[in-house]
């Protein structure tokens, strides 16, 4: 039977399953109360707790364990008990009942191997729950982030229109010495769309905050906390060992495996119907009071023996098609993993792409174009003080300048959101994150002998 060990899934699998990593920092204490919740690790662990999908994916595991049992048990003994209306008169005496136990025995490798199968299908949910905590992990992490850009974007948005509405007196001062009232007319028209636009923020905000709270099991929280978040470095992942590390740890995969080999065993199990079963007996018969003859040898004493019965397993157009159904669904399984191991690759390397054009913008922005677009604005606000220039310049400036800071945290959100995606696909554990996660595999173990 082809099971993996438990020592080896500690050493490789579990640990991921155990600690789900994901690239933020500081250890703190965690509360999964709303007020509570600020970092990427907080949101997690209140995601793992109480998620009722990932509940439901590790109550299919549970059950499947409860089948391997089923599987390798004999069919139920019978015992049959027949009482003669009218006796049947034999040399020793009237026969009144007859009790006959038998018991079934199937043939040789059938019960082993519908364990095997029992067993390697509890294996797959296993790893379908290891699937599920990645993905409600990948899941939670790309929605916080979001969430926490839109918290930049609206931040952002108010202080440029505060910073807008602070010139209006200004402007409007030097309207009433003579200026142009047009200059005016723009400064209001751009703080209208700054505020709408800060307006349609919010709203998103809301939204977010609701798919948030639909995988924290929190439907009624109107507004999730803040998150506490910051830009990442400019590291990018090896291609190759990302690679390595889908083939080797991701769940998934790994759960498809174990339905190849699942499909397998069923196709021996198929095989081995085409055997008969045993059937063993033991007959007892009960003899009445023998009046008619006492003196026969033997009278009145109860007679026992054993039989043996075998099935007859003629209808072989049953059983070849039996062996083609099973095996044609072990090669669709073995399709599946092909294909899936084809996808999964694609997604690293669009992954992969996103991510290196994240972190190209991050540091585009974050080095180079943010510190002119500073400083433009300042040199604006200088010259329309001093009559140098117009309102137009200022509030081109101011405009770029928010734009390139919505851009960075765009691009920052980007980058985590990437990162993040590539190494649940990989599986990877916690190395040089700092984060640790504990989620329920740890309730689990995998099916062994």
């Amino acid at each position: 039977m082809t099971h993996f060990t438990f020592t080896k899934f500690r050493s490789s699998f579990a640990v991921l399953a155990v600690v789900l990593f994901l690239l933020v920092a500081p250890t703190t204490t965690h509360s999964s109360e709303p007020a509570k919740l600020k970092s990427l690790e907080d949101f997690l662990e209140r995601a793992f707790a109480e998620n009722p999908q990932l509940t439901a994916f590790e109550q299919r595991y549970q059950a499947a364990m409860q089948r391997i049992p089923q599987a390798a048990s004999l069919p139920d003994p019978k015992l049959q008990i027949t009482h003669f209306v009218e006796s049947v008169q034999t040399r020793t005496g009237p026969q009144e009942n007859v009790i006959t136990l038998s018991q079934t025995l199937p043939w040789f490798g059938k019960l082993s191997r519908r364990k095997e199968a029992a067993s390697l299908e509890a294996e797959a949910l296993w790893f379908a729950y290891q699937d599920q905590q990645l993905k409600l992990a990948r899941a939670v992490s790309v929605a916080y982030y979001e969430y926490g850009y839109l918290e930049q974007a609206i931040r952002l948005s108010r202080e440029n229109r505060d910073l807008l509405q602070k010139l209006e007196p200004i402007v409007e001062a030097k309207v009433k010495g003579g200026a142009d009232l047009n200059a005016l007319l723009r400064l209001k028209v751009e703080i209208g769309k700054v505020d709408d636009r800060l307006q349609t923020l919010k709203q998103k905000k809301v939204a977010q905050s609701a798919k948030l709270g639909e995988l924290l099991a929190m439907p009624e929280a109107d507004s999730l906390p803040s998150p506490d978040w910051e830009a990442p470095d400019g590291s990018l992942p090896d291609r190759d060992s990302l690679v390595t590390d889908i083939r080797t740890n991701n769940p998934e995969l790994q759960m498809i495996e174990r339905q190849v080999a699942s499909a397998q065993a069923r196709h021996e199990i198929a095989r081995l119907e085409a055997y008969p079963d045993v059937t063993l007996g033991l007959n007892y018969i009960q003899i009445d009071d023998p009046s008619v003859n006492p003196m026969t040898p033997d009278a009145g004493q109860d007679p026992w023996g054993v039989s043996i019965a075998i099935n007859i397993p003629i209808w072989y157009p049953k059983y070849n098609a039996a062996k083609a159904e099973a095996l044609a669904d072990k090669r669709a399984v073995e399709s599946k993993l092909d294909h899936r191991w084809n996808e999964l690759r694609a997604l690293l390397s669009a992954s992969l792409a996103r991510m290196q054009d994240a972190t190209r913008r991050l540091e585009l922005y974050g080095n180079e174009l943010l510190g002119l677009a500073e400083q433009a604005v300042k040199n604006s606000r200088t010259s329309y003080e001093g009559g140098r220039t117009g309102i137009l310049e200022v509030i081109d400036s101011e405009r770029s300048l928010l734009d390139l800071q919505l851009l960075y945290w765009r691009a920052a959100a980007d980058a985590w959101q990437q990162r993040i995606t590539i190494r649940t696909l990989a599986g990877q554990g916690a190395r040089g994150t700092g984060l640790r996660v504990i989620g329920r595999a740890t309730e689990a173990v995998p099916p062994k002998e």
